[in-house]
């Protein structure tokens, strides 16, 4: 047997987790990739125009950019969730100041 140890989370703190769980929108030209914040769901969004313009993704291939850049993408949704900087239908937008 395998013992785990749980971890509680003490009052007010954030807990901000990424899933392997994005996907591209090609009507508006937005890729999402989610997060789940104290085990609510949270949509964290950035556009081709941003992606090409940090990462040279091509139009054709958005999606390699952000599984190339992760990282770089996720630490920037982190900070817009703990600044609490969401949008009105609660996802975050991810814009050139925050990369």
């Amino acid at each position: 047997m395998q013992l785990t140890r749980y971890q509680t989370t003490s009052p007010g703190e954030t807990v901000i987790s990424f899933p392997r769980l994005e996907c591209w929108n090609a009507k508006t030209k937005v890729a999402t990739v989610a997060a789940d914040v104290n085990k609510k769901r949270v949509l964290c969004r950035i556009p081709l125009t941003l992606l090409r313009e940090r990462f040279g993704a091509s139009p054709e291939e958005p999606m390699q950019a952000v599984t190339t850049h992760r990282l770089t993408i996720q630490e920037a949704a982190r900070k817009l969730i703990e600044n609490e900087s969401f949008e009105e239908d609660g996802s975050v937008w991810i814009g050139a100041q925050d990369i």
